[in-house]
């Protein structure tokens, strides 16, 4: 049986290397169109940066290799420009000489991967992208060339975007960072951003938000406001698309998102193609429609899932829950599943938990403060998503989170899982576990709760905003109209309480747990501001143009 496999990079050669271990007799022929396959995509703005410094390293394969170990017959610099479903054949351009063959299938594995949008208007200025080998040797040769007064504008300030950034600040650049929407990293929740922003601010990178790039001539780039940002190199960040170029001319099945619509084994719409990928429309594991996920991760476990169904043992893919990280100058940003945005869009009833725990112990030398959001099913405590934001400590812990929401754990049995402890690592109450006991608490009506986003609506309406931090934490920052009765003191000062509804707030919702608790036990109707005054403070800039970005770190 012959295999034809077009590109050779993640989802590809994943479905290849799978495929001949199961089948060494089988015929497997890989076309890829750029001169390296099997290279290490996110590696490479690490290489721009110069934290990986060997070009070589991101080379993981070669045709070479991979003919060697794997008996592969790997073709770079060959594009499959046709696809003849009914033939069984492929039309394929060497894109050195122009010439062309073509080629016969029993199977074909489509993974086209993705590409970019509509170009950037206007020239004078190199523009790159950063998703090739020839990307970075384009890139740092412009910066070579610069010396240490180079000038480059970032278009775009998703996970790319940021990684862009970060490593071209690493190498000494001035970096100006546009971006189409309010906020960088538009998949986080507002109040989520804000540390984003701050560590972006802090590292001297100018960030214009709500702007779009409307020009680019002779070393400058316009934006839509008016302005213009001297400049000499441009990185395209703005996201890519589904590559359905040959999926659509051949008559495959697209679907509604704009990817190549495949069942659960990655079959498409014809038995004898497979399509795996950035190019594929994926399951949402939230919803279950078809979305767009474009993740390495499951790029080659679908690569896999392809290579076991034509082979007759595949296991369905599971659905996408869009797990995803970033690191951007030593803060750690995480995600899984929807945020809170989406679910209010979709109209999906939820609740939200904030906390605000340290990575360990914190009597531990160390220890770091990270903010977690974890979104939840109103009506049976699933978990719907979350996002962690903070240093040390986030990526295991969203990795907890995914893999409870992969085997169905509901918010509150987060609090029920034995994880690892010692105090260098983590707390005797994890801050996984302290997420769970939150949303039991709020699940079974032990504690109420209020957003940030509703304390202004709550106080419209007759409730007392009640701070009960102490008189030092109240004197360096609080919220407009609170009173102030520390927690250790509120037994004693009930009776200063006015007899409406009270909402009570800490710094980031401990003790505002404990004081709602007692004032409930008292007969009073109060409600706890859920992360406290750190995530208020957070929200509420995000959602201001005019306020400050607040210095979290200090609070």
């Amino acid at each position: 049986m012959k295999t034809i496999i077009i590109g050779g990079v993640a989802g590809g050669m994943s479905a290849a290397t799978r495929l001949r271990r199961l089948d060494e007799a089988a015929e497997i022929v890989v076309f890829e169109r750029g001169p390296y396959v099997s290279f290490a995509n996110c590696g490479l703005p690490y290489y721009v940066g110069g934290i990986i410094e060997d070009r070589d390293s991101l080379l993981l394969q070669t045709p070479e290799s991979l003919a060697a170990r794997f008996r592969l017959d790997v073709r770079v610099n060959h594009e499959v420009v046709r696809i003849d479903r009914e033939a069984k054949t492929v039309q394929v351009t060497n894109v050195l000489d122009g010439a062309t063959a073509t080629e016969s299938y029993d199977v074909l594995i489509v993974a086209a991967g993705a590409t970019t949008g509509s170009a950037l208007p206007g020239h004078g200025v190199p523009v790159r992208t950063l998703r090739t080998v020839d990307d970075v040797d384009a890139i740092s040769s412009v910066l070579e060339g610069l010396g240490t007064d180079a000038r480059a504008v970032v278009v775009g300030a998703g996970f790319i975007g940021l990684e862009a950034v970060e490593n071209l600040v690493s190498r000494g650049v001035q970096v100006t960072l546009v971006q189409r929407g309010p906020q960088p990293l538009s998949p986080l929740d507002p109040e989520m951003a804000i540390p984003v922003l701050e560590i972006l601010l802090d590292h001297g990178v100018d960030v214009r938000v709500n702007s779009t790039v409307t020009d680019a001539s002779a070393g400058q780039v316009h934006l839509d406001d008016g302005s213009i940002i001297e400049t000499d190199l441009i990185i395209e960040a703005r996201g890519v698309r589904p590559d359905t170029h040959l999926a659509l001319t051949a008559g495959l099945a697209v679907g509604e998102t704009g990817g190549i619509a495949v069942d659960e084994y990655q079959r498409t719409s014809d038995p004898s193609i497979y399509a795996v990928g950035d190019a594929v429309e994926k399951t949402d594991a939230i919803d279950a429609a078809a979305t767009l996920v474009t993740m390495a991760g499951l790029a080659n476990r679908h690569g896999r899932t392809a290579a076991d169904a034509i082979v007759g043992i595949a296991e369905p893919s599971v659905p996408a829950l869009g797990t995803a990280i970033v690191g951007l100058f030593g803060l750690t940003i995480a995600m899984v599943g929807w945020s809170e945005t989406r679910l209010a869009a979709s109209g999906r009833p939820h609740r939200v938990v904030h906390t605000h725990p340290s990575s360990h112990a914190g009597y531990y030398p160390g220890a770091e403060q990270m903010s977690m959001k974890l979104l939840i099913d109103s009506e049976t405590d699933a978990i719907l998503g979350a996002q962690i934001v903070g240093r040390t400590g986030v990526d295991k812990r969203i990795d907890v989170i995914a893999t409870a929401m992969t085997g169905h754990l509901t918010a509150s049995q987060l609090s029920r899982l034995e994880l690892a402890y010692a105090p260098q690592y983590g707390s005797a109450k994890d801050a996984v576990n302290m997420a769970g006991y939150v949303a039991d608490n709020v699940a079974t009506g032990t504690t109420r709760s209020i957003q940030w986003h509703e304390l202004d609506k709550a106080i419209d309406a007759g409730a007392t905003l009640v701070d009960v931090r102490s008189v030092d934490e109240f004197a360096h920052g609080a919220i407009p109209g609170a009173i102030n009765v520390p927690l250790d003191e509120i037994r004693a000062r009930t009776s200063e309480l006015p007899h409406t509804p009270l909402v009570v707030h800490c710094q980031v919702g401990q003790r505002g747990h404990t004081a709602a608790r007692l004032l409930t036990q008292l007969g009073r109707d109060v409600r706890n501001l859920d992360g406290g005054y750190r995530t208020w403070l957070a929200g509420t800039s995000a959602t201001d143009r005019n306020a400050p970005i607040p210095v979290l770190t200090n609070i």
